[in-house]
């Protein structure tokens, strides 16, 4: 197996492409990285700077440097003793530009005749494929002819050959060249309700593709596997597994195909769920290890002071949605009702001897009733049940039609109603829940996250090891991460946002007497943007104007991407100038009370997750202070000189303070990494370490094997207002102990927290042999 020691994401796009990360290969090795982990690297949409849009599947992405230049790559990474690990989009492909797709511009060409048709999901049944380009349908009047090629403003549509060959072919209109064609050009409004070719969540110009037929995987997969087959890439990251009809087999076909990769997949579990047993994968890109990370290091309150409480009287007092389980299931069927239509409208066909209505509403209540992203029937049949049971629940009224859509289900699990229905229901999910819920149900943002329930007000001690402890057992080469390319804020924003729960009243009242004076018109943002300028500030106007528009529309209660409200919008735009003009002072006055404490966050959950089971990721930039918020925020250029710059102090011996720099985070992930790489022995079993003593419940303690125990500091503030550790001690086994992040030595016994923890709120002990 070519399981890495830890993974440094890396986010191609044109002008950082495969010559850009060869440069940083040294830096990265230096680092103590173990694998260098891209983002796609397929041909993709002319000018993408994230590569999820993959045109072709055949080639390295010219605009990143090509063959030529991935091959230098992937020989430089090899050359240094580090894995790649490469990011694989199997569920869809971008048809933005046709001409950049060879598979879609044949099949627009000739159709169903076409060699490429069937990598498609199109619903031929229903004629011609859609594609809604057009600004509305009569805008088919700005058709124009151009050689071969139909032509609408800068978009280029292929005529067939039949038409080219008519002998009346240039006296034809644009309007009756259109209309010879295996494609129809329509509004966007009317592709949304009316589409028939399966598509990635509501993004019309991403077409899903079925790699469940193995013609279509061997095409889609044959350059990646040359690739694993040569040694250049030893793992394989897989995107968005629960869009596919067939995940399960999809990774057995991987699996077989690549049987030495590293293979971890982009699954999102919710609380208590665990991967299907019979997948071949070695876990998942870690959002769940993100939950109980951020969980353990939360204030879950004492005596009705700090954690939930003034959060959700805050909430209340400001007039935003409170109460999380019905704005979840509202945001879920406005999604089925207005974004998802075609999707809904073409399952409910498959439904037998069930009127149009019934089954409609059947199909939709049940993907709005799930309590996860989707079930893998016949293995996920308890999550199938629970779904039918929580819609007939709901709706009474359609129980003959849920009785239905539940017995053809179960009758045919591999079917092809149980197959979209499944496959349907997680973006149902992720559009209903990860980009409205939570920009609707804004109450304590920080638990707002991919994988997160806001609902859930952390993981106790006793939980959060028990859960890694499961980890070490059942998964213990997934990946797991702390900020990702889709995470809805960075490590460190969400560190310091954590510490907001300590303050408890402090912040809320503060945040209420704000808002009382220059909130923004609209309550769940406003108490969102409160929160997000604490926690990213200083944040510049214009960073903070764009997370805030994106936030507002994704919400889709004032504004939407689609149907702007200007005037809402302006007042965003005006927002954060007001906000620096009349509370400017006072914001910066309680930044400067968590700032600190947010540090201490931001290194304790970094050495939670970089010691702990797992193959750690370190996401590009979170080797120091980054405060971040969501993509493309979270996609800016990286100063990696500066951090070159910092590793050749530290290797003159020093010892960075815990100050704005960032530089001590970078020393611990060092450290960490380094460790990792030279002694993965160590890291291997997890066992509780319990310290003792009046400060005990501020201290998380474990050992991964007899010779390593780490220690991290929880709830900064609260530590602090108790005097600090005081005798609290920590048992550690006999012998000769040293911390690997500051080279103190010790002797194992009772040791004080006081003295551990003088240099740095976190430690990382290692036995001599």
């Amino acid at each position: 197996m070519s399981t890495p020691t830890s993974t440094y994401r890396l986010q191609l796009r044109p002008g950082f492409g495969f010559a850009e990360a060869e440069a940083l290969v040294p830096y990265l090795r230096d680092l103590g990285v173990g694998a260098v982990y891209v983002s796609p690297v397929l041909d993709a949409t002319p000018g993408s700077t994230h590569g999820y849009d993959v045109t072709d599947p055949t080639r390295a992405r010219p605009e990143l440097g090509g063959p030529d230049g991935w091959d230098s790559l992937t020989d430089a990474v090899r050359d240094a003793g580090m894995g790649l690990v490469v990011d694989v989009v199997p569920n869809h492909m971008s048809v933005e530009v046709p001409r950049a797709n060879p598979w879609w511009w044949s099949m627009l060409a000739e159709g169903e005749r076409s060699p490429w048709a069937g990598h498609f999901d199109v619903d031929w049944s229903r004629g011609r494929v859609l594609v809604p380009v057009l600004g509305d349908d009569a805008e088919v009047a700005e058709l124009a002819v151009d050689g071969d090629e139909l032509t609408y403003y800068d978009h280029r549509f292929p005529i067939d050959a039949a038409t080219l060959a008519d002998p009346g072919f240039a006296s034809l209109t644009p309007q009756q060249v259109h209309d010879r064609q295996h494609y129809e050009l329509v509004g966007w409004r009317r592709g949304a309700s009316e589409l028939n070719y399966r598509r990635f969540f509501d993004i019309t110009t991403l077409a899903a593709v079925r790699v469940e037929d193995p013609t279509v995987f061997d095409d889609a997969h044959r350059e990646v596997l040359r690739w694993v087959s040569e040694g250049r890439v030893t793992g394989l990251r897989i995107d968005h597994p629960d869009g596919l009809s067939d995940p399960g087999g999809y990774l057995q076909r991987l699996h077989e195909a690549a049987p030495g990769a590293w293979l971890v997949v982009e699954k999102i579990l919710h609380p208590g769920e665990d991967l299907p047993a019979s997948w071949p994968a070695d876990g998942t890109t870690g959002y769940d290890a993100m939950r109980e990370v951020e969980g353990v290091l939360l204030d879950g309150g004492v005596d009705g002071r700090g954690g939930e409480a003034p959060w959700q009287a805050l909430s209340e007092r400001l007039g935003a949605p409170s109460d999380y389980a019905a704005v979840e299931e509202d945001a879920r069927r406005m999604v089925t009702q207005k974004v998802l239509v075609a999707e809904v409208r073409r399952i409910a066909g498959l439904l037998r001897d069930v009127p149009e209505d019934a089954a409609r509403t059947a199909v939709a209540e049940t993907m709005v009733a799930f309590g996860v992203y989707r079930s893998y029937l016949p293995e996920g049949e308890d999550d199938w049940t629970r779904a039918i049971d929580t819609a007939r629940s709901r709706r009474p009224d359609v129980d003959e039609a849920l009785t239905a859509l539940d017995a053809q289900v179960r009758e045919d699990p591999q079917g092809e109603l149980a197959t979209r229905i499944q496959q349907t229901s997680g973006m149902v999910v992720a559009k209903g829940t990860e980009d409205t819920t939570f920009y609707r149900f804004t109450r304590f943002a920080a638990l707002n996250e991919v994988g997160g329930s806001p609902d859930v007000w952390g993981v106790d001690v006793e939980g959060f090891h028990a859960l890694a402890a499961a980890r070490e057992a059942d998964h213990p080469s997934a990946m797991t991460a702390l900020t990702t390319h889709d995470t809805k804020r960075s490590e460190d924003t969400r560190a310091r946002m954590l510490v907001l729960a300590e303050l408890g009243d402090d912040a809320t009242s503060a945040i209420a007497a704000w808002s009382a004076r220059c909130g923004l018109d609209e309550p769940a943002l406003d108490l969102l943007a409160w929160q997000t300028l604490l926690g990213a500030w200083p944040i510049s106007d214009e960073r903070l104007t764009d997370y805030l528009l994106k936030a507002a529309r994704e919400s889709k209660i004032r504004t939407t991407w689609t149907e702007t409200d200007e005037a809402f919008e302006d007042s965003i735009r005006a927002w954060p100038a007001r906000v620096r003009a009349e509370v400017g002072d006072e914001v910066q006055a309680l930044v400067d009370r968590i700032e600190g404490p947010g540090r201490t966050v931001s290194l304790s959950q970094k050495l939670l997750q970089l010691a702990g089971p797992g193959v750690p990721d370190v996401y590009q930039g979170t080797e120091g202070w980054d405060h971040s918020l969501v993509d493309p925020d979270n996609r800016r250029p990286v100063d990696h000189e500066a951090f070159r710059a910092v590793l050749r102090r530290l290797d003159d011996g020093w010892l960075p303070e815990v100050d704005a720099s960032g530089a001590a985070k970078t020393s611990l992930v060092r450290r960490v990494l380094t460790l990792r790489r030279d002694r993965p022995e160590l890291f291997r079993g997890y066992g509780a370490v319990a310290a003792r003593g009046p400060a005990a419940d501020h201290a998380l303690a474990f050992g991964r094997s007899d010779d390593l125990v780490a220690v991290v500091t929880r709830l900064p503030v609260g530590l602090e207002a108790r005097g600090g550790w005081a005798e609290t001690t920590l048992p550690l086994a006999e012998g000769t102990w040293t911390d690997v992040l500051t080279g103190a030595v010790l002797e194992g016994g009772d040791v004080r927290l006081a003295d551990l923890l003088r240099t740095y709120p976190v430690a990382l002990l290692t036995r001599r042999a």
